[in-house]
């Protein structure tokens, strides 16, 4: 999904104001399953969806506050379903045990475990540009989201409480081959939520 195409969906689902957090949740999840399961594919989806809920705050008419925390929780989920595709890749990665070492688990678990970080960084860069209306209730996300924390940081919490590594063998293209197999997780859940859809 180009990104001016995820802006205006972003920013649609908000002027909706109804079922927000489903419909960000779901045009998230579907521009995650387009782009690479990496940093910088997330921070730009986050980015841009983010600018979109922002760009319709004014336009959107009732309670700002609710429409933009309900667009935030569907990122949020999201994210947190990165997370589980991401955990799901590495077990299988890990159970077939073929040409992994730790080195690279060890990167794999750090790249997820600043997914949390990287929306929250992401979210507040866009608060500081963002209009009148739009920037107070973004960075009081921000600053609700650093102190309580997001669903998408329990799940990674809960993924470095599951993995202890031990034995693993040497190999070579793990980051490239997690990130694929990552990506089509994801799109499998992607898929599924789309067909529940009424």
């Amino acid at each position: 999904m180009a990104d001016e195409t995820l802006r205006k969906a972003a920013a649609d689902a908000v002027k909706a104001g109804e079922d927000v957090t489903r419909r960000v949740r779901d045009i998230t999840l579907e521009a995650l399953k387009g782009r690479r399961f990496d940093r910088e594919g997330i921070r730009d989806v986050v980015r841009t969806v983010t600018e979109g809920m922002a760009s319709a705050a004014p336009a959107s008419g009732g309670s700002v506050r609710q429409a933009m925390g309900q667009a935030f929780r569907g990122m949020d989920e999201a994210l947190q379903r990165s997370v589980q595709a991401g955990e799901e890749a590495l077990k299988q990665l890990v159970s077939t045990g073929r040409g992994i070492n730790d080195n690279e688990v060890k990167q794999a678990l750090a790249g997820l475990r600043k997914i949390e970080q990287d929306f929250v960084e992401t979210v507040s860069q866009v608060a500081s540009s963002a209009n009148e209306r739009a920037r107070p209730e973004l960075k009081a996300l921000v600053e609700r989201a650093t102190h309580a924390g997001t669903e998408t940081g329990r799940q990674v919490a809960h993924l470095m409480a599951e993995f202890t590594f031990t034995g693993m063998e040497i190999a070579g293209q793990f980051s490239v081959r997690f990130a694929q197999m990552a990506s089509g997780v994801l799109a499998g859940m992607a898929d599924a939520l789309e067909k529940k859809k009424p």
